[in-house]
């Protein structure tokens, strides 16, 4: 049996003592490690989180900013294990800076924060216009001096009286396509060509099914040929209500007694609505910066200028006279009296003039437009209605339900015209611009 003297004993009790203090000095260290990596790994996951809150705040301000193009942005919002936080700065008509801050749990006391910002821009929507006229089941007829230059689509027949003069190749589609009494410098595609009480002239070929009458044809005649597909008009209802949508965000006017009128001075206006009949007059010069809804009739007359803003610089901007509750005798656009329309100083933009009326679908001879002696940034539009030219109106293009030109009316088609942009509409969104996604903080 061992025999521990006092001094042994001792010896024993400061060992203890002495690896005791270590055990308690390692077992605090290990403690506070765990404890610290414990606190670094919450607050690494809620860094990450605070990123993933960010990020799906800028997919938000995009889908937002499509809803409405007036949306400046929201604060505190919850999602998901904390909230986030949306700023709005506009750079220019079609570019924004936005910034997104996610905060875990919250922006109170925060156990993470993360900021990120791009630049977002609206992807244009294209609207093509291939012909200098297009009409659709209503056709297209011409008087006197009248003339085109450029092609002529119709859903209906072609009908000139004296071989007005088209430079370029002429299709009336379908079935029932017919074409006569015109001169055109190129070929004509109809299922029937000419008619015993008007001559018409082709410079190049002439492809029909079925009958040819009382036509002279330079080139070749192409007899049993199928008929040509038919087309729908160029810009849909749905892409014009979207452009109304988007000038109702921009702001509604007051009306006076069912009219808003500028009749003086320099006028900056758009994208806006109005709800009444818009009268321009006077001299004015109005400058456009978006587009615009009049929920009635439109007149331009007297020398008045509307211009498109430089700013817009090659996008196009739709004036739009639209009255949902009465298409049949309102919705009618007048320009008369050497009113003039300027495009912003960049080549291939334009003012499109658009009517909502629907008289001549219907059967009705109401016009949806009343032009004469107007500029050249112009395009006129009505889906479903008629559209008289006369007098000395010179227009970059026409596309209408029906047309009739008369007297020494122009149509001179523009080339910037197979590729009209338009910064909203249905193929026009707000999204990333690559390349300017960054992490600020």
């Amino acid at each position: 049996m061992t025999t521990f003297t006092r001094y042994t004993q001792g010896n024993i009790l400061l060992l203890a003592l002495i690896f005791a203090g270590i055990f308690a000095t390692v077992s605090t260290a290990m403690v506070g490690h765990i404890t610290s990596y414990d606190r670094l790994e919450r607050t690494t996951v809620a860094a990450t989180q605070a990123l993933a809150i960010a990020e799906g705040a800028l997919d938000e301000a995009s889908y937002q900013l499509n809803q409405n193009p007036s949306y400046g942005g929201q604060v505190n919002t919850p999602l998901g294990p904390g909230v986030f936080m949306i700023t709005v700065a506009t750079i220019d008509s079609s570019t924004k800076r936005i910034t997104a801050t996610g905060y875990v749990p919250s922006n109170l006391n925060p156990v993470a924060t993360k900021t990120v910002s791009a630049t977002i821009g609206i992807n244009d929507a294209v609207v093509s216009f291939h012909y200098g006229i297009q009409s659709g089941n209503g056709g297209f007829f011409m008087e006197n001096s009248s003339k085109v230059i450029g092609n002529v689509f119709s859903g209906g027949s072609v009908i000139g009286t004296s071989q007005n003069d088209i430079y370029g190749d002429v299709i009336s589609s379908g079935a029932s396509g017919l074409v006569y009494g015109i001169h055109a410098t190129s070929s004509v595609y109809a299922h029937t060509i000419g008619n015993a009480g008007a001559q018409t002239i082709i410079d190049k070929n002439a492809y029909y099914a079925t009958t040819k009458t009382n036509t002279t044809v330079t080139g070749i005649s192409y007899p049993n040929s199928p008929d040509q597909a038919t087309t729908s008009l160029p810009i849909s209802d749905a892409q014009i209500s979207e452009w109304e949508t988007t000038a109702a965000a921009g702001g509604t006017l007051v009306c006076t007694s069912g009219l808003y009128t500028i009749s003086s001075g320099s006028v900056d206006i758009g994208p806006v609505k109005i709800p009444c009949d818009l009268s321009v007059s006077g001299r004015s010069v109005v400058t456009i910066h978006g587009h615009i809804w009049v929920t009635g009739n439109i007149t331009v007359q007297n020398s008045s200028v509307v211009k498109m803003a430089a700013s817009l610089g090659a996008n196009n901007v739709a004036i739009i006279a639209d009255n949902p509750s009465n298409r049949l005798t309102s919705s009618e656009i007048s320009v008369q009296n050497t009113a003039a329309f300027q495009n912003s100083g960049t080549p291939g933009s334009f003012v499109f003039l658009i009517s909502q009326n629907n008289s001549a679908e219907k059967g009705g001879e109401e016009a949806a437009f009343s032009l004469s002696n107007s500029a050249s940034a112009l395009v006129a539009y009505a889906a479903h209605g008629l559209i008289p030219l006369k007098n000395t109106v010179s227009l970059k293009e026409v596309t209408a339900y029906k047309i009739h030109l008369e007297n020494s009316a122009n149509v001179t088609y523009d080339t910037g015209l197979p590729s009209a942009v338009f910064e909203s509409g249905p193929g026009g969104s707000w999204s990333l611009v690559p390349g300017t996604y960054a992490i600020t903080r």
